[in-house]
């Protein structure tokens, strides 16, 4: 039986910016094998799946080599979609069963704002090169999921060479670079890279901000913030910092619409 999919571009200001996933909206539950093939056949940095559980929806998300335990821009995308197919109401709120347990995503005209545990930063040991600007590191940390790399400016970010090679070697394999906001305006900027999993360079990250909102908002004395990923697409989220929860909002938009086949 065909399954319906749509191509949607996440924390974008318009079609073809931010960053592109893949939500296939599931009548029934589908075989893990085959969400991974799907996925490595789409080959951008997630698709996600999603099937209705009563008053929840269990939700998915592969990268083009692996299942991923947590994904900001493909839980956005998967809510606009269920907006616009009639599975979720404009105002109102979806809950996700996840890997990284219940997440929430509430609808609001053209913002939509997910809502994410915390993911607490600890400095570490200083990491090798991986390209970026030696004289412009300032510090490095680990959260549970990620490596930071802190640089001086939006500049040095920006300028980052990244060492695909030496990322991968990482005992974390997800490396996000982050400096203050300059020229884009934005409280910080980050970049990140996840080679590991199949992706060199991720266009926007809606997870990252459950490492960086935390520090930034420490560091600005702010709870709400403004952050921009100077990647090659690029995108601007919204983030808001709750104790142990973290909201990121952003914009979609839908690009193409269809049917797997197979």
């Amino acid at each position: 039986m065909p399954v319906p999919i749509t191509w949607v571009d996440a924390f974008a200001d318009g079609p073809l910016t931010g960053n592109p996933a893949a939500v296939c909206l599931l009548e029934a539950e589908a075989e893990a094998g085959w969400m991974q093939r799907l996925a490595t056949e789409l080959a951008i940095s997630e698709t996600a799946f999603v099937r209705g559980l009563g008053d929840t929806f269990s939700l998915r998300w592969f990268a083009p080599s692996a299942e991923v335990e947590i994904c900001g821009h493909a839980t956005l995308a998967a809510a606009h979609v269920m907006r616009a197919e009639g599975w979720a109401d404009d105002g109102g709120t979806v809950r996700f069963t996840t890997m990284s347990g219940e997440l929430s995503a509430r609808l609001d005209g053209e913002r939509i704002e997910l809502d994410f545990p915390a993911d607490p930063l600890a400095p570490c040991e200083a990491l090798p090169p991986v390209g970026a600007p030696e004289r412009s590191v300032i510090g490095t940390m680990r959260s549970n999921g990620f490596v930071v790399l802190e640089l001086a400016d939006e500049a040095a970010v920006r300028a980052m060479q990244p060492d695909l090679a030496a990322i991968v070697e990482l005992e974390d394999s997800i490396l996000l670079v982050t400096a203050p906001g300059g020229d884009s305006g934005a409280d910080y900027v980050l970049r990140t890279f996840a080679p590991r999993i199949g992706i060199d360079e991720d266009p926007v990250t809606g997870s990252a901000q459950c490492a960086l909102g935390p520090l930034w908002a420490e560091r600005a004395r702010r709870d709400v913030l403004t952050a921009v990923q100077v990647s090659q697409r690029g995108g601007r989220l919204w983030v808001g910092v709750d104790g142990d929860r973290v909201h990121i909002a952003g914009r979609a938009t839908s690009v193409l619409r269809g049917e797997v086949l197979v």
